[in-house]
């Protein structure tokens, strides 16, 4: 999963779709999720990135990402086609 490549973002959690004119903005936590999308990192690789750096509960997190991961992708933010783990 990756953030499609026309999507423009800010390490301060701003997104911009130029497709569709809409922008958005998330918190630090939402940034650098995004930042780690980019990447082109699985959901594990997420998972624990995230954890450790904000000392969070995995499993609460998780629950979260898959909340925040279902509003990008109805935003059309994602490229569902290239599911590429690393």
């Amino acid at each position: 999963m990756k953030l499609r490549k026309n999507i423009a973002t800010s390490e301060e959690g701003f997104i911009f779709n130029p497709t569709t004119g809409d922008s958005f903005s998330t918190n630090p936590i939402g940034a650098d999720i995004l930042t780690l999308l980019k990447e082109e990192k699985s959901f594990p690789a997420i998972i624990k990135a995230i954890c450790v750096k904000y000392e969070v509960n995995e499993i609460q997190f998780e629950k979260d990402l898959d909340d925040f991961v279902s509003q990008l992708k109805d935003f059309s933010i994602l490229d569902l086609e290239k599911d590429t783990p690393k």
